[in-house]
């Protein structure tokens, strides 16, 4: 009788303790399962959801080659990625580790992790709107890209004189000079220094039409030619009403076996050497240089700056006028004359009226 009692009491114990268990797995599993709940909610409420409501945009740079953890913790340090193993679960979950592209990128707190990622992803990197204005040279144009950190400047002043890249562009020139043509550009930081050239070049190239050669032809000029004259009218006039008046003064010195004596090609020159010439004196135009055109008949070895079209066009259909001289008025404009003695009067007038 006390083997039958005890044995029940066994069987008594063995049955709670496999109600407790079954009852501790169910509790277990029932907390598991809240857990994944909270999980994926926060996750979703994560990915989806912004960071802030700060319009104010903040600039973020991924260097290039940069790996995908390197990556998470520039957007970390820059207060864009908030939780780094749900950002990681984010863009592994959309095999996005590996598709980030490097460059500049602009996020403000009012994105989400997800729209964030897709930025990335898409490569929508920050954009400069960059004027390059007519008739600037090459080392203002690199300026001008530097101030907004696009450049290297000494990398852009070299590789504008490297004859192998400048071969590498469908040039056989010297220099670029001449060749990078104004516009208004869309560039980033992701580019190269080599790359924003041959943006500006392909710019050039596409610019120089069928029409322009065969004009150019006719006025028995090749393209190196018609780019130098340009240069020269630009910088003698930002008036484009009188570029084909200044234009027909040197095509008109030129058939006369004159010299073409502007005072930009003797500056050129000079700076072409180091020197900073901001006025210009009676001793520079003495100057010996290649480019100095009171020295030289006919053009320059190349151009002395970077024309627009409205340069270019003056340089191809010049005024039908028989000018041979013109002088500054002081105010932006030109006086023209035929004949020396005229000329000698209005420069006696002009230099009056500037006293």
């Amino acid at each position: 009788m006390e083997k039958k009692k005890g044995l029940l009491s066994q069987l008594w114990v063995l049955e709670n303790v496999h109600a407790f268990f079954s009852r501790s797995k169910k509790s277990i599993a029932f907390v598991i399962i809240i857990l994944i709940l909270v999980i994926v909610i926060s996750f979703y409420r994560y990915a989806v959801l912004p960071l802030g409501d700060q319009r104010t945009p903040k600039t973020v740079d991924i260097p290039s080659g940069a790996g995908f953890f390197k990556i998470t913790t520039i957007l970390s340090d820059a207060g864009v990625v908030t939780n780094k193993p749900f950002f990681w679960a984010l863009a592994i979950g959309k095999g996005a580790a590996a598709q980030i592209k490097a460059g500049e990128y602009e996020f403000t707190e009012q994105m989400s992790p997800v729209e964030i990622l897709n930025k990335l992803i898409r490569g929508e990197t920050k954009h400069y709107l960059v004027l390059i204005p007519e008739d600037i040279n090459a080392k203002e144009i690199a300026e001008r890209l530097l101030s907004d950190r696009l450049i290297n400047e000494k990398e852009f002043m070299k590789l504008i004189t490297d004859k192998d890249f400048i071969l590498s562009l469908g040039l056989e020139e010297k220099s670029l000079e001449g060749y990078l043509f104004p516009d208004t550009y869309r560039l980033d930081r992701s580019m190269t220094t080599a790359g924003i050239i041959r943006i500006l070049v392909n710019n050039f190239k596409e610019k120089m039409t069928p029409e322009i050669t065969k004009r150019a032809a006719k006025m028995k000029m090749t393209i190196h030619q018609l780019i130098t004259l340009a240069s020269i009218i630009g910088k003698e006039s930002s008036d484009s009403t009188e570029k084909p008046l200044i234009s027909a003064v040197f095509h008109n010195r030129m058939k006369l076996g004159m010299k073409l004596q502007s005072d930009p090609t003797a500056i050129y020159g000079l700076q072409e050497n180091g020197n900073d010439v901001k006025i210009v004196r009676a001793k520079h135009l003495k100057s010996d240089t290649p480019y100095n055109t009171y020295r030289i008949k006919g053009l320059p070895p190349g151009p002395i700056a970077n024309p627009g079209m409205d340069s270019i066009m003056a340089a191809l259909y010049p005024a039908d006028v028989r000018y041979l001289y013109f002088v500054s008025k002081n105010d932006g404009t030109h006086q023209f004359s035929t004949n020396l003695a005229s000329h000698q009067k209005a420069i006696q007038e002009y230099r009056k009226n500037r006293k």
